[in-house]
């Protein structure tokens, strides 16, 4: 058994770092690949944002035959630990085989290569940007994860655990079903806090106006993160790369904008499922996965509410009541069936309160998990 750090001049090599988990995964059901150029992206340190501002490195793990037998991504994210006033690394990408070795030495360089440039905790997964899903799956192994959330094989909790590693936070994600309707005080709420607060709702009918409000977007986002911790504020570039992600395969017409005159004020994201055509196509767009995937965006019955914010001052005002009345619409006023409201944190007890309320069934759960450096 041996590790080896990625040499990204080494084609080999990151053939098998981006091939493991079709390897790992090709007789599961459920796990969903990435798309490929998102996967690439992240080792590609000239164009991807992230290493603009902070820097990461990627190991593989040999078993005795030679082949791949795990991976990880460490990560120092500067732009976090100046933001939270923090020294962590994040660990992000872990793959392995039901193999405590191979676990082993991938933590342990991953820790190594974390302390040598001064960080004091290993803690993850969490990724490059706030699109990556975070967590390891510790319960609702039988479902299909949400677009960009993670799965994986019920033994890497415990592999994690293994190497000292202790779980510090839970993110949950709900199904909401067509035939679910919102309590009728919630759109009265919904319509009164609008007309009192003076607020209205933006939407969007085609991608070109959607990208028109990018920039405003950006800010909002941002501002949404008064009175948080654990997040980062997006920069130029992160955020002009997520716009382009994001309207490759956005219905505008489930983009919601929060408006308080000329200002932004709450946003709830919505995007079709399109899982089962990355299935089909193995994540790959070309040469002809996009036409599947462009297939896909106009037949899935199922929607990823994958985002939904208000600034700080309008928190505890009925301005959730707007966020959720939106959310709702977003699934009624389309052709979908089924909802994946995606990875609420479970230290959020009063949204979790509110939505287990409208009938949200809590049906996946992620960990994230956290582990001490110490010196040398």
């Amino acid at each position: 058994m041996k590790i080896v750090r990625l040499d990204q001049g080494n084609k080999r090599q990151v053939g098998e770092f981006l091939d493991l988990p079709f390897l790992l995964y090709r007789d599961c059901h459920q796990w969903v690949p990435p798309m490929a150029g998102d996967a690439r992206a992240m080792l590609d340190r000239r164009h991807h944002p992230f290493y603009r501002h902070s820097d990461a490195a990627f190991y593989l793990a040999y078993g005795d035959s030679g082949r791949a037998v795990g991976r990880i991504a460490v990560l120092d994210n500067r732009h976090y630990n100046e933001f939270n006033h923090e020294e962590t690394a994040f660990f992000y990408l872990f793959e392995c085989t039901d193999d405590s070795e191979a676990a082993k030495l991938l933590f342990d360089a991953a820790g190594a290569w974390a302390r040598t440039r001064n960080l004091n905790r290993l803690f993850g997964p969490k990724g490059f940007t706030t699109l990556d899903g975070m967590g390891l799956l510790v319960r609702g192994f039988e479902h299909r994860p949400a677009l960009g959330i993670p799965y994986n094989f019920p033994y890497y909790p415990r592999l994690v655990e293994e190497n000292g590693f202790r779980g510090t936070a839970d993110i949950v994600s709900g199904y909401f079903g067509r035939q679910a309707q919102l309590p009728e005080h919630i759109h009265r709420v919904a319509e009164i806090v609008q007309r009192r607060r003076g607020l209205r709702i933006l939407t969007f009918r085609s991608r070109r106006d959607l990208a028109a409000v990018v920039p405003r977007l950006q800010k909002l986002y941002n501002d949404s993160l008064a009175g948080t911790t654990g997040n980062t504020p997006l920069t130029d570039d992160e955020a002009r790369a997520m716009a382009d992600q994001i309207l490759w395969f956005a219905d505008p017409r489930l983009i919601k904008l929060i408006a308080k005159g000329d200002e932004l004020v709450g946003f709830v994201f919505a995007y079709p499922d399109i899982s089962a055509a990355l299935k089909r196509t193995r994540g790959r767009l070309f040469p002809f996965g996009w036409i599947d995937l462009l297939l896909e965006l106009r037949r899935t019955k199922w929607v990823n509410l994958n985002g939904a914010g208000i600034v700080e001052k309008y928190r505890g005002l009925g301005g959730t009541a707007v966020l959720f009345d939106e959310m709702a619409k977003s699934l009624h006023a389309g052709k979908f069936d089924h909802a994946d409201i995606v990875q609420v944190g479970v230290e959020n007890d009063k949204m979790q309160r509110e939505l287990k309320d409208l009938g949200i069934d809590f049906y996946k759960m992620h960990r994230m998990y956290m582990k001490e450096l110490t010196s040398g």
